[in-house]
């Protein structure tokens, strides 16, 4: 049972590290990233001590350490969010302040609030009343997320150890030996050997009633990786129970890129092949539990579609409900103002209440070379800059998270290490590089940030913990959408703007979700030409008539979508899109013609 329309998804490394706390009993789904253990640690000690529970420090010492650190922390959060909606639905000395907010944050419509309205009213009878909260009251789901790549190879005495022990398996098994019964969110594409060590853990598949005790999300962007990783799952016999699209450029964090691809014509496809989809890959997971000898499951199982990236009112909120079916929608960058809800310290909150559209950018500092949305003047680029000013680049890597890349060492070193640029940029001086190519080159290599340490270090401030290890560099990675809040919020804030009760945005200038995602994608087509050298190869011009040709595919389907009758959606915002399609389409054969005439000469 779910009673909200929305979901907060994993922000950074640490603004949601302890979210479900603040929200889970309020019966808010949050997704917490598993990727700093350290982190963990250092939060499950502080959290033992608030909530006066037995502390045992897992030290490194210890075998299989950070699948433990895991595994402590996401139990600690259950016991912890557990007792506080016990002590929510315990009513013997009135309605508690918990279960008034509880209510208080459900949208206006909620039968369950009109419901309990009713029955609490006058002089309610105390035991009917009871049972009523039993029934009908749920908590929050306490989801994980693991970033697939990130699963770094893992060393002891400098002997290597099995994959089990790479960082994202550890993850894994941390999170499948948890008392937990919620959802895993896989993202940043498929990783088959983690994928295969799903199958070693009972809690991922079905029982004889269809119930999943840890049900697989998927984070995708397009359906052809859907059905291909859905596909690759059921041969296991696991079963994907949401696939959770996300805007590829208009999102916080890390941005993948689709071909051109727009989240409209995306979501459009998934609804209209939802069932097609369930009924190909059931039919493939029952063969699969077949051969395992396991039990068979007559009837498909059912999934979610759910989407997120870039949506701002409670207008676009509601539209992804109706239009495209989903079943919830993900509200990420606004969070990060809503201090009930997420960890961002005071000094990152007054930047992000004051970001406007030439703060936020996407940038290459990411040592996952994955593009990556930025806020300028974060305290972690700044440290960056001063120890390039010292003439010393590079982080003293204290975490090695992402120490993925070999082109030095077996054992994979960060790109944003001090020791990795300091080697690299010597092999950059045994080249014979013009100036100009020179400077280019070693821009490159500077310009990664420390993001592993940076996008965890905000919790730590905020509580007051020790960052001798970390530093007290922050990296933040709003998304485009942040330039449009401009204050803090409370919870209920936040949902009644969700919802359509109360609008926070004061700007008048704010573009629709789907208008200003092409924007952002016919702009990164725009950097992409540019940055290619003439003459174009083969593969350079596939890419770029590849990219443009969907882009004009999905103006088109935007058109025809806003130009009919469309009940959830207002006639001005009809012809606001309508005229930024008209803008953007004139911008895009601007770029038509430049493509054809490289690919031509």
């Amino acid at each position: 049972m779910k009673l909200h329309s929305f979901h907060i998804p994993v922000m950074g490394i640490g603004f949601t590290i302890d979210t479900p706390l603040k929200v889970s009993h309020l019966g808010i789904d949050s997704v917490v990233s598993l990727v700093d253990d350290i982190l963990l640690e250092k939060l499950r000690k502080m959290y033992c001590n608030l909530f006066e529970e037995p502390y045992s420090e897992i030290t490194e010492s210890i075998e299989d350490f950070r699948a433990k650190r895991i595994t402590s922390y996401l139990n600690l959060m259950n016991n912890v969010a557990e007792k506080k909606f016990e002590e929510l639905k315990n009513i013997s000395n009135g309605l508690n302040k918990e279960l008034k907010q509880y209510l208080n944050i459900l949208p206006g419509t909620s039968v369950l609030k009109q419901r309990f309205k009713n029955l609490s009213y006058t002089n309610y009878n105390v035991k009917e009343l009871l049972s009523f909260i039993e029934d009908h009251l749920c908590i929050g789901s306490i989801d994980v997320n693991i970033m697939t790549k990130v699963d770094k190879e893992n060393y002891k005495k400098k002997e290597k150890l099995p994959n089990i022990y790479n960082d994202a398996h550890s993850a894994l098994r941390g999170y499948a030996k948890s008392d937990l019964s919620s959802s895993i969110i896989l993202s940043a594409g498929m990783n088959p050997r983690l994928y295969s060590y799903m199958e070693e853990f009972d809690d991922f598949y079905p029982d004889k009633n269809g119930k999943i005790k840890k049900k697989i999300v998927l984070k995708v962007s397009d359906y052809r990786s859907a059905l291909i990783q859905g596909k690759f799952l059921a041969k296991k016999g696991l079963w994907v129970s949401e696939y959770r699209i996300e805007s590829g450029l208009n999102c916080g964090g890390h941005a993948f890129a689709t071909d051109g691809y727009l989240l409209g014509p995306i979501l459009a496809q998934f609804r209209d092949q939802k069932e097609e989809l369930i009924q190909e890959i059931h039919k493939i997971m029952i063969e699969a539990l077949f051969h395992k000898r396991s039990h068979i499951l007559q009837e498909p199982l059912s999934i979610k579609i759910t989407a997120q990236g870039g949506v701002g009112t409670a207008e676009e909120h509601r539209f992804l409900l109706e239009h495209y079916r989903v079943d919830s929608v993900g509200w990420g960058t606004p969070f990060l103002l809503v201090p009930e809800a997420t960890t961002v310290d005071d000094s990152s909150l007054d930047k992000l209440v004051k970001a406007k559209e030439k703060d936020l950018y996407l940038s290459n500092i990411s040592p996952l070379g994955i593009p990556f949305n930025n806020l300028k003047g974060n305290t972690k680029d700044q440290e960056k800059l001063a120890l390039i000013s010292k003439n010393r680049p590079g982080s003293s890597c204290p975490k090695k998270y992402v120490a993925l890349n070999k082109d030095f060492s077996e054992q994979g070193m960060c790109t944003a290490s001090r020791q990795y640029q300091y080697l690299k940029i010597k092999e950059l001086d045994e080249k014979e590089f013009s100036k100009d190519k020179y400077e280019e080159e070693y821009n490159k290599i500077i310009e990664k940030s420390c993001t592993c340490v940076g996008l965890g270090t905000s919790a730590l401030l905020k509580y007051n913990l020790n960052t001798k290890t970390e530093g007290q560099g922050v990296s933040i990675c709003p998304g485009p959408n942040m330039a449009y809040f401009s204050k803090i919020m409370s919870l209920k804030e936040m949902t009644n703007h969700i919802y359509g009760e109360s609008d926070v945005i004061t700007r008048t200038d704010r573009p629709n979700m789907f208008i200003k995602e092409l924007g952002i994608y016919i702009n990164y087509l725009k950097t992409k030409l540019e940055e290619m050298k003439t003459p174009l190869d083969t593969k350079q011009k596939k890419y770029l008539t590849t990219f443009a040709k969907n882009l004009s595919e999905g103006i088109s389907y935007y058109k025809n979508t806003f130009n009919s009758d469309l009940k959830t959606v207002s006639e001005s915002t009809k012809c606001e899109i309508m005229r930024g399609l008209v803008k953007w389409h004139s911008i895009l054969n601007q770029i038509n013609s430049e493509i054809d005439h490289l690919c031509n000469t």
